[in-house]
């Protein structure tokens, strides 16, 4: 152990030695710590790379904020989408092999697969899911919200995803294209996505504490945990967020001196240590144009950047006239960027342990400029021009919600008719109760409270430990439907804006049966100080009535507790004597709780 500690120390020391002798480097440190400082960020890592050398590496504020532990190069973070390129890459060596064609069906690989409609079936090819080319919009909520551990289950999924345009008509980021990618792996090499990584590519790499899940991570030391900024600039701890099944498309976690070496590999066509890992055939196809992202015309302000295509797991653009391939990654509390400028042999990964920080694009920009040579950009000064722009956009918005918000009846339901189950073949089941006269949306990794907004139409907001974030409020509504008996049978949510229409969750009500029996034994007279209740029943439906009032029906929602199907906020719950029979009801309203015994 102290061998390995020391071993690091000379490596760092020796490495922050080299970025001080490159004139190109000098005063990054402090500009760096500039950066670090106007945005707000906890704490970063990078690392730069030349031909087949780690130029500089070094770690900037807190891989843990609450006990101030400094972040260093060897530091792991979840580096989210920067995964990808692994996991094409897994599919460049299997072709080089001769085990598959990117021109074949990926059902050939998983006949259990299948798509929205016949032209997706028969038209859609291993190529298209790795340039982005299939036609489906995102999907991210089916995993996000509903996350599975099971690769099988989440491609079940893929035949309820809607497209938005036919195949090969235009470019959209898909996350699922890619966990099909490493399924396809498994199904030609036998070993699962995790083995394949690790012996194809971690392995020869040096890639040794690189892992591909938060289990693991969690048993390592010099880990970051993820971080968010609240809008008063405090910093609140997230916890890490389990990619599941979703893993090919972004559960990977490293450190900025093992990312080095995985862009060492790119920089030198595919070698490392004069080594082959990946093909040189697919480098070059893998960082040229497969699809258009974007028009990408120049600005007035940058003439000498444009471009927007993409490879394979890899964006291509022109940075001041130099080609730049680069991924971004992203995933709960972290943020990262790998890029590299082939024809310039310079490398450059940041990675941030912070929610939505701009630092990846920031440093990014800043270093490229060093290391190519360009006309320096104060892209400091610049961020905090665009960031007033957008905190101006933003508080115009909120001002416009809060009129919007101000009027619109309220929905003519009570709360009660909205609990249940709620599922969506493509997406997953969630449950709808109510605690404490408030409705929840139970999700498997998430708690939704939704508030009335109008008609029957509820904003959400996550509850995170035991609080409402009201400060995080989702453009995401809930919009229920009734059937035509008046009852709420399903709920619209627009969790793939892409789409025409929203996503229809079907409602299964969540009350339980009564044995007949049972019913029988709650009807009776029951007397509260001098007023009788009367409990009855009308076929299979338990019902009170007060005199001078109208008679309630009654819904079982646990073993001798009801609710009423008109009523907000009341309940009722029967009292059993020692020898099961029914003795008295207790009354549970808004104004207090009462106690009502039976005649």
């Amino acid at each position: 152990m102290l061998k390995h500690i020391i071993t690091s120390f000379i490596l760092l020391a020796t490495l922050s030695t080299n970025g001080q002798t490159d004139k190109r480097l000098k005063g990054l440190e402090k500009e760096l710590n500039a950066v670090l400082k106007v945005t707000n960020t906890t704490g970063f890592a990078v690392a730069i790379v030349e031909k087949n050398k780690i130029l500089y590496a070094k770690g900037f504020g807190y891989s843990d904020y609450e006990n101030k532990i400094p972040a260093d190069a060897n530091t792991l973070f979840a580096i989210g989408s920067c995964t990808k390129a692994f996991t094409a890459s897994l599919l460049g060596q299997l072709r080089e092999e001769g085990k598959l064609s990117f021109d074949e069906s990926p059902r050939l690989y998983i006949p259990e697969l299948s798509f929205f409609n016949r032209e997706m079936n028969s038209g859609i090819t291993i190529r298209d899911l790795m340039s982005h080319q299939t036609g489906l919009p995102r999907h991210d909520y089916s995993w996000y919200f509903f996350p599975s551990f099971s690769k099988d289950s989440l491609i079940q999924r893929i035949q309820y995803h809607e497209p938005f345009a036919g195949v090969r008509e235009k470019w959209r980021y898909n996350n699922f294209m890619f966990m099909t990618q490493g399924v396809i792996t498994e199904r030609i090499t036998g070993k699962t996505w995790e083995e394949n990584i690790k012996e194809r590519l971690f392995e020869p790499l040096n890639m040794n504490r690189s892992n591909l899940h938060i289990d693991e991570l969690e048993k390592e030391s010099n880990i970051a945990i993820g971080y968010k900024l609240n809008d008063d600039d405090s910093v609140e701890k997230l916890d890490y967020y389990k990619i599941a099944g979703m893993s090919p498309a972004g559960s990977i976690n490293s450190s900025v001196n093992e990312m080095s070496n995985w862009l060492i590999t790119w920089i030198n066509r595919g070698k490392y240590k004069g080594k082959q890992i990946i093909p040189e055939t697919y480098v070059r196809e893998a960082i040229s144009s497969q699809a258009v992202i974007a028009g990408g015309l120049p600005s007035e302000e940058f003439p000498d950047m444009h471009i927007l295509n993409y490879g394979y797991a890899w964006m291509v653009s022109s940075y001041k006239g130099h080609y730049e391939v680069e991924h971004g990654g992203a995933i709960d509390g972290f943020r990262a960027s790998t890029a590299f400028y082939p024809s310039d042999s310079i490398g450059v990964v940041i990675l941030s342990n912070q929610n939505g920080s701009p630092i990846p694009g920031l440093v990014r920009k800043i270093i490229a400029d060093r290391m190519l040579e360009t006309e320096k950009t104060d892209w400091i000064e610049l961020y905090l021009e665009k960031k007033k722009e957008g905190k101006e956009a933003q508080d115009k918005a909120k001002k416009i919600k809060a009129e919007d918000d101000a009027v619109g009846p309220k929905s003519a339901h009570v709360s009660i008719d909205f609990i249940g189950t709620y599922q969506h073949p493509g997406y997953g089941m969630f449950e709808i109760v109510l605690t404490n006269d408030s409705l929840y949306a139970l999700f498997p990794l998430k708690k939704i409270y939704l508030r009335n907004k109008h008609y029957d139409v509820f904003e959400i907001f996550e509850v995170v430990g035991s609080k409402i974030d009201t400060t995080d409020e989702s453009p995401l509504l809930f919009n229920f439907n009734t059937n035509d008996g008046g009852d709420i049978s399903s709920v619209n949510l627009n969790m793939e804006p892409s789409i025409e229409r929203p996503l229809e969750f079907k409602r299964s009500s969540k009350t339980i049966e009564v044995d007949r029996a049972v019913l029988e034994s709650y009807v009776g007279n029951y007397d509260a100080m001098g007023t009788e209740i009367k409990v009855y029943l009308k076929g299979d439906i338990l019902y009170l009535f007060v005199a001078g009032q109208p008679e309630y029906a009654m819904i079982a929602t646990e073993k001798h507790k009801f609710s009423f199907k008109t009523l907000e906020g009341y309940k009722l719950e029967f009292i059993e004597a020692a020898d099961k029979s029914i003795k008295e009801v207790k009354m549970i309203q808004p104004n207090g709780t009462f106690v009502a015994k039976k005649k």
